[in-house]
């Protein structure tokens, strides 16, 4: 259950957060692009540096501070054993789901011409914040047995939300939805919230989410 001063402190981070990476991606992005050239170097300004500040950070120094109040605290959620033979059919299904739409789309698999260090960068960042945030953090926070899946479900649309800016700047926000791809941020955010409330280790949905960020793009 939420009591009055986590709410509070809930839709004030939200604004907070959602209205400064909203800037970040609007003018943030362009401002490091005009003076870092160097595609990697890049990258890891907005991945690395900028994204662990603005995600990260603020979400462990805020589980920290309700320890009493979330469902695992930030020791916990990095030191609880985890049985990963449990896991090996989640990689697979991702492995198979990403190999035959690739196979449907392009009629073969191969390696992205494109796939380098930018991407690494990506891969190994993006997982990592995100999740911090979204299970480690939102999930983690408003989370209870009676009422698991409205805030399963609650922290689903929010996870789709943080993808707007980024669409809209790209260009494909109404391509998002008109594809349907929305639906698949939806389910991953569903899968990796229970695999979180299951495993009570953080570790685990963040290693999940690179490795479907590396599938993502390499293949």
């Amino acid at each position: 259950m939420i009591n009055k001063k986590k709410t509070s402190i809930l839709i004030i981070y939200l604004v907070a957060f959602f209205g400064l990476w909203t800037v970040f991606e609007f003018i943030g992005k362009d401002f490091i692009d005009s003076f870092i050239e160097n595609n990697a170097a890049n990258q890891f300004v907005k991945s690395g540096i900028t994204k662990n500040l603005v995600w990260t950070l603020p979400a462990i120094m805020l589980v920290k501070y309700f320890k009493d109040d979330v469902y695992v605290s930030l020791k916990d959620m990095f030191n609880i054993k985890v049985n990963w033979l449990k896991y090996i059919p989640v990689f697979i299904a991702f492995t198979v789901y990403i190999a035959v739409s690739e196979l449907l789309q392009n009629g073969r698999i191969a390696v992205n011409d494109d796939f380098g260090a930018e991407s690494i960068i990506i891969v190994l960042f993006v997982g990592l914040t995100e999740e911090m945030v979204f299970r480690g953090w939102l999930l983690n926070i408003t989370v209870c047995e009676d009422k698991k899946w409205l805030y399963i479900l609650f922290n689903a649309l929010l996870f789709l939300a943080i993808h707007f800016p980024r669409w809209i700047c790209d260009g494909m926000f109404i391509s998002a939805f008109t594809s349907l791809g929305f639906i698949s941020v939806l389910i991953l955010s569903v899968i990796f919230s229970l695999i979180f409330i299951k495993s009570r280790n953080i570790l685990v949905p963040i290693t999940l989410h690179m490795y479907w960020d590396l599938l993502m793009f390499m293949i």
